[in-house]
């Protein structure tokens, strides 16, 4: 229960750090590592290759010492067949015992020849399957650093459209603040609208509102009639007129 516990918490430590890491070391650490493993993979190779080409000295070693074999024990028994051909049984069993040495070493040596060639088979395959994995590591490498340029690119983009947000933020907050809406400077007019009215409305329930109106009313018939006077003094028909 207890390894549980431990095992839940530092996944959550972990899920945190992650969360609160930025993008952009995100990316090096990312880069670095690729770095790393190229490095290490480079190394790796390096040792394979230099494998393959130890077995290509042993093989051309083994090589000659199996051509050296073959000619001696050729050599051997051409004097054993001299020795024969003379006499000499002592020359036979010594050529003889001598070629069958050298036989043995020609044997020998062609089979540690023919195991050189095997190894060297698996080494060459090794060997480019060494550089295959650095080949496509190193693009990979070269891959994300295209993509260091591009993500870069996406986060300051990012950082400049958050930092318009915010202006625009604090600029809305800012006229709603201190800039009072249209619908508030209408509900005012009209407020001062129905207050005018109002007022009107009560002024001539009032002895002095009736006074001002009767005295608009006389101004009215007093115009009218100095009009009637006028139009008198011009010779024009005002009752003919008003028929017409």
């Amino acid at each position: 229960m207890f390894k549980r516990i431990v095992a839940y918490v530092r996944t959550w430590f972990r899920g945190k750090a992650e969360s609160a890491m930025k993008p952009e070391i995100e990316i090096e650490m990312a880069i670095e590592e690729a770095r790393k493993q190229d490095q290490a993979l480079r190394t790796q190779a390096a040792k394979v290759i230099a494998h393959r080409t130890k077995i290509e000295q042993r093989i051309e070693k083994s090589a000659d010492t199996v051509a050296e074999a073959r000619e001696m024990a050729k050599a051997a028994i051409m004097r054993a067949e001299k020795s024969k051909t003379e006499g000499d049984t002592d020359g036979v069993t010594k050529w003889t015992n001598s070629a069958s040495s050298l036989a043995m070493k020609l044997t020998a040596s062609e089979n540690n020849l023919d195991n050189l060639r095997e190894q060297y088979e698996i080494a060459i395959e090794q060997s480019n399957q060494a550089k295959t994995a650095v080949e496509q590591n190193a693009m990979r490498v070269q891959e994300l650093a295209a993509k260091r340029m591009e993500l870069l690119g996406s986060i300051e983009q990012a950082k400049m459209q958050e930092a318009v947000n915010d202006a625009m933020t604090t600029l809305s907050a800012t006229v709603d603040r201190d800039s009072p809406s249209l619908a508030r400077i209408e509900d005012k007019i009209n407020d001062r609208l129905a207050e005018a009215k109002a007022n009107t409305e009560l002024r001539s329930a009032t002895p002095e509102g009736a006074e001002a109106e009767l005295r608009e009313a006389v101004s009215l018939s007093r115009a009218d009639d100095k009009l009637a006077e006028l139009r008198a003094e011009l010779g024009l028909d005002t009752a003919g007129e008003l028929e017409a």
